[in-house]
């Protein structure tokens, strides 16, 4: 894939095909010069209408696309065109009954939504592949078309379909054998589970055999990623070396494990969407807990958002969709502030982000989506977003390929596991308030750890665990070597499931240097969800000092309070939340210990050299102050980052590929902000000097963006 245009891209979805107008001509000319007008330099298309592309079986109709991609080029705006594959026609859907997808084996989606369809199954396939060769074929070569986009948001179901489970029980043939073989790793002794053959493997609808579900997931993830694949390889058979394809992802939809998807992509891209308004104010009124899904709360989450999104290729990345009006339902209209448009966007460009693109250029008159506000309102006239908007494009353009494809910093590095993730959906070892199972466990366990950090103003990487080492070898890791230069600090909350040598891997890394920090549940199971023999965390319990064979939930906060001698400085209202590992100290110093009659007999958090390097472990989830406190520890602030910064301001770093450091300062409040520049700095959109020690003023939701 050929580089990408040397600036941030910028625009929105644009769907001519579903504006009311009498005049649709004027209506185009109108739209793409108000995009003209407004700094855009992108827009996607075509991906969400089959139908129109092929409005009854072996008819097409391609010719309506011309005059929008023409309209484009000659105003210089690119174009990612999309397949239409996500949503199926009517007439498929009636002709081809068979190949609606199953939610539960036997029963059926109902038509009339998006993402119904079995994409495994043959009849689909055809027509899938032949409406993909005729788009891709009828325009690859029109030179406003910089990349492909197939699909949309794939992985929302996980398919039950006769076929699908057909097939996975070929692939569970495949990969061990034998039904004896089967019975040991699985230990489906358990409930009188074993297996006589094949055919007696059980469907997954009532399954309760956690070694079951983790193949089966795992298995669904594989089909998305295969079905990306394949579109992508068809698309490539017509596109130029320098157009790209890629898929705009959804991060928690369920189908999906995006380090492994976007393996057959040119770039990752993703749809962060955020709540406004005070949904990005700091201080934080968040509480603790707030579930995180879809959309985020809070400024740290808009940030771990960016910061997964990269994490999928460690690569910069696209933002494919995101807010442009109030995004959410009819019931949840919150459109931004002013400045909270460039605010996020210049965060997500700050982590990585290479394009920016707005859902959507026009809020719908009907469908699903009315009250998803796009850049203009049902009106169709500029209104406050496309101001707001128009002058972000402006601040792209002067800022030009000094901030494309940034490099973030990091601080810490956490380490994300989605087998661990999706076991942790079906057998939650976390409670909510209520006491029923809470399916998002994992993320309670690694969220407060990235919050943490981001409280106390340290930026995060996040890289996934087989990045770092596949314990199938199928994809090349990091020598324990290299990830310490690279990662000096890992951070590994939740790797519930991990293979003995993925264990193995990360003693070797703290013992050549690097400060490995372990959260509660990391290492107490093997690669197939069993409980391992020894005590926990299992073989990494030697090196670190410390081990446990008991653990609880946690009904109620806990005070913690540091250890005697402690390099922590835990403030009051430093708290233990959720759970509580019963750590025993072998050979380790105590960090920080538990105020209570019952748990205060063990630490909550406890330290030991290893080799060259340190093994943390935190067996507990850290409450907002002592995670803040034990980042600080964990990655002491660097000579020339920003100090002393009040309560709403951010400062985020990152290089850019001329190798020079941009800064990225925010104010997210209302009342106006300084901070003192750390080193000489240059206004990026200003050209104005900001010499190191002055006072750097901030307005009421505001951004400076600064070039050392």
């Amino acid at each position: 894939m050929a580089a990408l245009p040397a600036r941030v891209l910028f625009g929105a979805a644009y769907y001519h095909e579903y504006q009311p107008y009498d005049r649709p001509a004027e209506r185009l000319k109108t739209d793409l010069d108000l995009m003209a007008d407004a700094h855009v330099t992108v827009i996607r298309v075509g991906e969400s209408v089959w139908s129109t592309w092929e409005p009854d079986n072996g008819r097409f109709d391609l010719d309506w696309l011309q005059p929008v991609l023409d309209g484009a080029h000659e105003r210089g705006i690119s174009v990612v065109l999309g397949t239409p594959t996500y949503a199926v026609p009517p007439w498929l859907a009636r002709q081809y009954p068979e190949i609606t997808g199953e939610g539960r084996t036997g029963e059926r989606f109902g038509w009339g939504g998006r993402q119904e369809v079995d994409f495994t199954h043959p009849a689909f396939r055809f027509h899938a592949e032949r409406v993909i060769r005729k788009i891709a074929a009828r325009y690859a070569g029109h030179p406003a078309v910089i990349g492909f986009q197939v699909d949309n948001e794939p992985g929302l179901h996980l398919f039950h379909n006769h076929g699908v489970f057909q097939r996975f029980v070929d692939h569970l043939r495949d990969r061990y054998g034998d039904v004896e073989t089967l019975n040991r790793e699985w230990g489906l002794v358990y409930w009188s589970h074993r297996l006589s053959t094949w055919a007696d493997l059980w469907t997954p609808d009532g399954n309760q055999q956690p070694q079951y579900d983790v193949a089966w997931r795992e298995f669904q993830a594989r089909q998305v990623t295969e079905f990306i694949g394949w579109q992508a390889d068809l698309v490539r058979e017509y596109a130029a070396e320098d157009q790209f394809v890629t898929t705009c992802i959804s991060y928690t939809r369920p189908g999906v494990e995006d380090d492994e998807l976007t393996d057959r992509l040119d770039i990752a891209s993703g749809n962060p969407y955020y709540d406004m308004q005070d949904g990005l104010l700091l201080p934080d009124p968040t509480p603790d807990g707030h579930e995180q899904l879809w959309k985020t709360t809070g400024v740290w989450a808009l940030y771990r958002t960016a910061d997964w999104m990269f994490s999928s290729r460690q690569e910069p990345f696209l933002v494919t969709e995101t807010n442009a009006g109030s995004i959410g339902f009819p019931w949840d209209n919150r459109p931004a502030y002013d400045g909270q448009w460039r605010q996020a966007a210049w965060a997500l460009v700050a982590r990585g982000a290479r394009m920016i693109e707005y859902w959507h250029w026009h809020t719908l008159h009907f469908g699903a989506e009315t009250y998803w506000g796009g850049i203009l309102p049902h009106t169709g006239r500029p209104g406050r977003t496309y101001a707001e908007l128009a002058r972000l494009g402006a601040e792209f353009e002067t800022a030009g390929p000094l901030v494309a494809g940034l490099e973030p910093d990091a601080d810490i590095t956490m380490v994300y596991s989605a087998p661990s993730k999706w076991l942790m959906q079906k057998y939650p070892p976390l409670a909510r308030p209520d006491g029923s199972p809470d399916p998002a466990a994992y993320h309670r366990f690694f969220d407060p750890f990235y919050r943490g950090a981001f409280d106390a103003g340290r930026q995060v990487r996040i890289v996934h665990a087989r990045q770092l080492h596949d314990p199938r070898g199928e994809r090349e890791g990091l020598a324990p070597e290299e990830a310490v230069h690279r990662h000096p600090v890992l951070v590994v909350p939740a790797l519930y499931l991990a293979a003995d040598s993925t264990l193995d891997w990360l003693a070797a890394y703290a013992h050549a240097g690097g400060h490995l920090v372990l959260g509660p549940r990391t290492g107490y199971a093997d690669h197939e969800a069993r409980a391992r023999a020894e005590r926990a965390p299992g073989r990494l319990a030697e090196h670190a000092g410390v081990s446990y064979d008991e653990f609880s939930d946690l009904a109620h906060d806990i005070p913690v309070r540091p250890a005697p001698g402690s390099p922590l400085h835990l403030p009051a209202d430093a708290t233990a939340t959720r759970w509580a590992d019963g750590l025993t100290v072998d050979d380790a110093d105590v960090l920080a210990a538990y105020d209570h009659p019952h748990f205060g007999r063990w630490p909550a958090a406890a330290t030991r050299r290893h080799g060259a390097g340190r093994i943390t472990c935190v067996g507990t989830v850290p409450g907002r102050a002592f995670a803040r406190e034990l980042a600080a520890w964990l990655a002491p602030a660097a000579p020339g980052a920003w100090r002393d910064l009040p309560a709403s301001v951010t400062a985020t770093t990152g290089t850019a590929a001329d190798g020079r450091r941009v800064h990225v300062v925010h104010n997210w409040n209302w009342q106006p902000a300084a901070v003192q520049a750390p080193v000489p700095l240059t206004d990026v959109l200003t050209g104005a000097a900001v010499p190191a020690g002055t006072a750097l003023d901030l307005g009421p939701w505001d951004v400076r963006v600064l070039v050392a």
